[in-house]
């Protein structure tokens, strides 16, 4: 696979500026399905139309409106949307360094590359370091008229850049409900080591695919060569557990 650099800027730490590259770390591979006519398969159009007097209306018409409360709008107008936004850069400051464990997970959003735009000595003592001190980076730079904050990490020999989501839109683990019930028991404590010992090893990314992708795309091939085809019939869900311990010990002998 071939990926090419969607964005160029500098990673900027102290005095030292590299320049680098930031290449998609995902690619959307979701099946995507058009609205279609029942009577002619023709695809359909999406129009915006006033619900009041039901006539559609044109895009020069359009504006965008703020709802501060129900029924009212605040209008915003694309020159005072753009007076909004943060002064053009390339810089990818780097704010400070953190342990691995200090972000739980809510905060991760989208992943990149960064790849070296040029020499790549500092490139990779930057990546060999932040993986020797085991330690993340704390980045902020401006991209597309947004701001963004990332955390950067050393992966496999190379720079990847993790956008962070902002504090407001966290849910930490503490407005879960708490806890309640009784407390594990002896024997389901050590199954539980047993089992997790017992399902142990290495990552192993080929064992995860889109079994609904890989099905829906035999079915479209299927179909569109002309064959008549059955839906699969579905299983019933298996039964839980007589108790947790009984869930354990059938777990354990599963695994072998």
């Amino acid at each position: 696979m071939t990926v090419r650099a969607i964005w160029k800027g500098v990673l900027v730490l102290a005095d030292l500026r590299l320049p680098v590259r930031l290449y998609a770390a995902v690619v959307d591979r979701g099946i995507h399905f058009r609205m279609l006519h029942e009577a002619d398969h023709h695809p359909l159009e999406q129009r915006l139309v006033n619900p009041r007097s039901g006539e559609q209306v044109p895009r020069q018409a359009l504006r965008r409106g703020h709802e501060i409360k129900r029924g009212r709008f605040v209008v915003i107008t694309d020159e005072e949307l753009d007076a909004t936004r943060p002064e053009p850069s390339r810089d990818i400051e780097l704010l400070g360094f953190i342990p691995p464990d200090a972000l739980a997970p809510g905060w991760y959003d989208r992943p990149y590359w960064l790849g070296p735009d040029g020499a790549t000595q500092d490139y990779f003592a930057l990546a060999q370091a932040l993986a020797q001190e085991d330690r993340e980076g704390v980045a902020s730079w401006v991209m597309r008229g947004k701001r963004y904050a990332g955390a950067l990490r050393a992966q496999e020999g190379c720079l990847a850049l993790v956008t962070l989501h902002h504090a407001a839109e966290v849910v930490p683990a503490s407005a879960l409900p708490p806890p309640t019930g009784r407390d594990f028991e002896r024997r389901e404590r050590a199954m539980a080591n047993k089992l997790i010992e017992s399902l142990e090893g290495d990552f192993e990314p080929r064992r995860w695919h889109d079994d609904y992708r890989q099905r829906v795309l035999e079915l479209v091939a299927a179909k569109a060569r002309g064959e008549a085809v059955e839906p699969p019939r579905q299983e019933g869900r298996p039964r839980p557990g007589r108790s947790l311990g009984d869930a354990l010990e059938q777990s354990l002998d599963e695994a072998g």
